[in-house]
């Protein structure tokens, strides 16, 4: 028994020595942590401006150019503004010219041509964000479904094209595409005997506006699927994935996570496309111009070229464009807050 007993206290020494020698291995290691206390790195260490620019001056450098034609052609301009308040005749200046106070806007809005292009400004930009806005979305989400990348790359280059030729060219092709005797898409009705006889698309007023609309759709759509289909890309595959597990089909994940998902970037442009409201295209319109759609024809842009600037009448012009602005500026903080009281982020 002594003999059994002395051997548990050897063990029992022996395990205690180790404790110890553990423990003090564990303060020794607390301590020298302690001293040396490394700091982990922060990710958000600020860079002085003189270090940002001495290492990306050569994007700086890039960024003149713009800069620079932004302050030229839009803020520049500001101080001419005054002249709305002016009989501004460009041979006596500012200096010479008579003041004249708010009597530029009483002209303005008591002359009937400008009501009439600004109810066809009106009624037409409403019947072009209904038409047009949609499209890019539903181009988009028809893209984003198709499997074949040669193909998709392909039709998104032939998709984009309009939106880089100008007017000019448009309304030529347009004409002569849609000439109600000899134009390719009326020959091809008649001989197909759809039609007894020519469509005036681009020579009556009711087709034309029609026209108008459309063209306008073809020419825009492919170019505004870009944002849509980027917006597309941020949302997570899982989420695909974890919708046909559930047995959902291609329409049933559309809305329910396609549509979801780019709902921000929707809201954005639509304020943004909102604030073009009262806005109007001189090019677009001019292209398409002829004395049998005057009536339809006749809206702002063409209002402040005929009576402003062809006849010198700068005060009238710039008072029109200025007036366009506010209630552009006004539409957009209006559809703005609208659209924070309904959850959404908005624009500002």
């Amino acid at each position: 028994m002594k003999g059994e007993s002395a051997q548990n206290h050897a063990r029992f020494s022996g395990f205690s020595w180790l404790t110890d020698s553990l423990s003090e291995a564990g303060k020794g290691e607390e301590v020298f942590m302690s001293q040396k206390k490394v700091k982990a790195p922060s990710l958000r260490e600020t860079t002085s401006w003189a270090k940002a620019f001495q290492r990306d001056w050569h994007l700086y450098l890039m960024l003149l150019v713009p800069i620079a034609l932004v302050i030229i052609f839009n803020y520049a301009a500001y101080p001419g503004l005054r002249m709305v308040f002016m009989d501004y005749k460009p041979a006596k200046g500012y200096a010479g010219s008579k003041w004249v106070g708010w009597e530029t806007f009483q002209k303005v809005f008591r002359d009937k041509d400008f009501i009439r292009a600004l109810k066809n400004s009106i009624v037409f930009n409403l019947l072009d964000l209904l038409v047009s806005f949609p499209m890019p979305i539903i181009l988009a989400l028809m893209l984003n479904e198709l499997r074949f990348p040669r193909f998709k790359k392909v039709t998104q280059t032939v998709l984009y094209l309009p939106h880089f030729l100008s007017w000019v060219i448009i309304g030529s092709v347009a004409y002569q595409l849609f000439k109600p005797s000899t134009g390719i898409v009326n020959v091809l009705l008649m001989k197909w005997g759809w039609i007894e006889q020519g469509i005036p698309f681009l020579t009556e007023k009711n087709h034309w506006a029609i026209s108008y609309l459309m063209i306008g759709v073809w020419q825009g759509m492919g170019w505004g699927t870009i944002i849509y289909l980027a917006a597309i890309t941020g949302i997570s595959g899982e989420l695909y994935e974890a919708a046909m597990i559930d047995g959902a089909n291609r329409m049933q994940r559309i809305w329910h996570i396609t549509l979801p998902g780019i709902r921000s970037t929707i809201v954005v442009l639509l304020i943004m496309n909102l604030g073009k409201l009262m806005g109007s295209n001189y090019e677009r319109l001019d292209v398409f111009a002829n004395t049998q759609v005057r009536d339809y024809q006749y809206q702002l842009a063409i209002y402040i070229y005929e009576k402003g600037l062809a006849n010198s009448k700068f005060s009238m012009a710039t008072a029109v464009g200025l007036f366009q602005s506010l209630v552009g500026l006004m539409l957009v903080l209006i559809s703005d807050r609208f659209a924070k009281a309904l959850g959404e982020d908005g624009l500002l």
